[in-house]
């Protein structure tokens, strides 16, 4: 029989609807009943794309008899952490704080009141490694509860104290400047691994939002070594196993340092993410490889993440069917020499094998490679490559597809939205530029209240329960900014205004210090508040380049001056832990740099020279740089305003920090001027 997640919007929840584990959704009333049976709750936290997620539901949460012991003793809650990330955060936290570590599944034994006492991650079926087994956890928890409460309710009080007195006030006018930025670029320079690129050891994390400061970090200061980290970063991801070499995309993270064996799940976030770095890594070097794979991820996320609606679905799974029944990581895209010959034959085989650095004994599991770029000497027959590519992509589609968590999450169809406009926009693939605005016009139309707050999340056309965090009004602004600046079209700037209005009312305080979660949203044991990176950018770091851009198009100083309070926090921690800020360090390049505000006027929307113009605006690498276009007397932009055509001839003016240069009709006079 369904248990109470069969109505939920999260398919990582529907996938839980069956269990003979008697589920709630967070929500009040399961406290309620918790209070009324005097039990704890156990709360369980994953995500659709995590494997040991999917591992533990299979040992334990199916289990009847584990169950049956479950529901008798405690209240079982499951979270989505991608619907609810505010719940995750307070709680992870909490982990971290007790335990060292964290990571998902997380499971966390909570009083009635949500005060949590007991913490764990994956618990195995039966002891191992050190580990008790999930039952053993479970009978000494519902012991404790039993015979020590007043224990148990000291542990959970002092553990809420611990957390409320972790406040972080960061908020400071001062962003940083160039000591701060030059001490970043030397702290990422330390921890740079120069035999393989990226930062750190293993597992290794594509570093998306460090590679974009290192892009504007040279756009603004000329510094060779932060273009060569960048470039060299992209180029061996780009070669490595992290990478899917025949569909495009690229999957979460890398198990070792080479960038050969991925965590195979494919997240939105990350591919939107690196799609934009590629194409502002190929307009600032021309790189062919940079170009090829920002369209292979661009045409990947429309192909396989694009929902009916027009949004952009969260994440593949790391795990599908083998061909045998079994769920196995990473049998979707992996290829043994046998495999390679019954698709190629012989010949194309060893070709194969030898461009994709298939082996024998294998890269992966039980014989088989997961297919790479390896450099190598000899010239390889471009047609021939591409007919291999072509075959082996097609045998790959018979095979039992990876799951799809089908949600729409706002905040990461936002980044979605900025890097299509954007890729679409610099390679002539209007295509592109139209996804992005069918999302765009999805979120509106879906995710958008009268009062333009934002739903977390959509499926199937159906806007979930939850509300928006700051990462999603700061996202979807950033996305809607530079669809503005691609179209041309006012509209998505008014959109983004009234987004960037709620950060400004309901998420920022009097310090300026920012929180995740607004002043009018459900109360949790502490309000979450994390300005580094991780994953995604922070909603902090989002939001204060969203609200520079927004001041830079606009002229509003409440913005500007909110974005500078915010990047305080930046002149605090990138100099510390660059690698965890990169996207609040790029937001500060942009700041130092003015940003440049670009108008480009002309005598009709489709008029050549004034398309001209507008595409050299677009690829100027300014850190930051807004841009707007239209029709001379249009009042689609505020920049637009008093900007006639200079002898009847369409034309660009560029202004920094209330200074404007002469206006120009020529692009490669526009181009020095962005470039500089």
């Amino acid at each position: 029989m369904p248990n109470r997640l069969a109505q939920a919007t999260s398919p990582y929840l529907l996938q839980h609807a069956d269990n003979p584990v008697d589920w709630w959704p967070w929500e009040p009333q399961a406290f309620e009943e918790a209070r009324r049976r005097d039990v704890p709750v156990m709360l369980s936290v994953g995500y659709s794309a995590c494997h040991w997620c999917h591992v533990m539901a299979a040992e334990s949460f199916e289990d009847e008899a584990g169950a049956a012991y479950l529901n008798e003793h405690f209240v079982a809650v499951k979270v989505d952490r991608e619907e609810r990330p505010d719940v995750d955060a307070v709680y992870m936290e909490a982990v971290q704080a007790a335990t060292g570590q964290g990571g998902w599944p997380m499971t966390v034994f909570l009083t009635p009141d949500a005060e949590p006492f007991y913490f764990g991650t994956y618990y195995p079926p039966e002891p191992r490694h050190g580990m008790p087994s999930f039952r053993q956890v479970l009978q000494g928890v519902h012991q404790a509860w039993a015979e020590r409460r007043d224990e148990v309710t000291d542990v959970a009080g002092k553990i809420v104290r611990d957390l409320a007195g972790r406040e972080i006030s960061y908020g400071d006018a001062q962003a940083p400047g160039e000591e701060q930025l030059g001490q970043a670029l030397l702290g990422l320079t330390r921890e740079y691994d120069p035999q393989r690129g990226g930062f750190g050891g293993a597992p290794k994390f594509p570093p998306s939002m460090v590679v974009e400061f290192l892009l504007r970090h040279h756009a603004r200061t000329g510094a060779e070594g932060a273009l060569q980290m960048a470039g060299d970063t992209c180029e061996r991801m780009a070669r490595g196993g992290i990478y899917d070499q025949l569909g495009g995309g690229f999957a979460r993270y890398s198990v070792d340092r080479e960038w050969v064996v991925p965590h195979f799940e494919k997240m939105l976030y990350d591919n939107a993410l690196l799609c934009r770095v590629y194409a502002h890594l190929w307009r600032a070097t021309g790189s062919d490889l940079a170009r090829r794979v920002a369209l292979e991820t661009a045409d990947f996320m429309v192909r396989e993440l694009r929902t009916a609606e027009g949004g952009f679905a969260s994440a593949l799974d790391a795990d599908s069917d083998d061909g045998t029944g079994r769920h196995v990581e990473g049998a979707y895209y992996v290829w043994t020499p046998a495999q390679l010959t019954e698709v190629l034959g012989a010949d194309d085989a060893a070709l194969a094998a030898r461009y994709f650095g298939v082996t024998e004994e294998g890269t992966f599991e039980h014989g088989s490679s997961v297919l790479q770029l390896p450099q190598q000497e000899g010239v390889f027959e471009a047609e021939r490559i591409a007919s291999v590519r072509e075959r082996l992509l097609a045998a790959r589609e018979q095979r039992p597809a990876p799951g799809r968590d089908d949600k729409v999450v706002a905040a990461w169809n936002g980044l979605a939205i900025a890097a299509l406009a954007e890729t679409g926009a610099y390679f002539d693939r209007p295509d592109l530029v139209e996804a992005a605005v069918a999302a765009a016009d999805l979120l509106v139309r879906l995710h958008l209240d009268e009062q333009a707050r934002l739903f977390r999340t959509s499926k199937d056309g159906r806007a979930g329960a939850h509300a928006g965090v700051l990462e999603d009004y700061a996202d979807v602004a950033e996305g809607l900014l530079a669809l503005a600046s691609v179209t041309g079209e006012g509209v998505w700037l008014d959109f983004a205004g009234l987004l960037l209005d709620h950060v400004l009312t309901r998420f920022t305080d009097d310090s300026g210090s920012l929180y995740d979660t607004a002043s009018d949203a459900e109360r949790l044991i502490r309000r979450p508040q994390d300005p580094t990176d991780n994953a995604t950018p922070s909603g902090w770091s989002a939001a204060a380049g969203a609200l520079l851009s927004y001041a830079a198009h606009t002229g509003s100083a409440p913005h500007r001056t909110a974005a500078e309070r915010a990047l305080g926090v930046v002149k605090a921690l990138g100099p510390r832990v660059p690698r965890f800020i990169g996207w609040g360090l790029a937001a500060a390049e942009a700041l130092l740099d003015g940003p440049r505000e670009v108008a480009v006027v002309g005598p009709a929307p489709d008029d050549g020279a004034t398309r001209g113009l507008h595409r050299t605006a677009l690829l100027g690498t300014a850190p930051g740089a807004v841009v707007a276009v239209g029709t001379v007397g249009s009042d689609e932009f505020p920049l637009l305003a008093d900007r006639p055509l200079v002898d009847g001839a369409p034309a660009a003016y560029v202004c920094r920090n209330f200074t404007c240069d002469a206006p120009t009709t020529d692009p490669e006079r526009l181009r020095a001027r962005l470039n500089s």
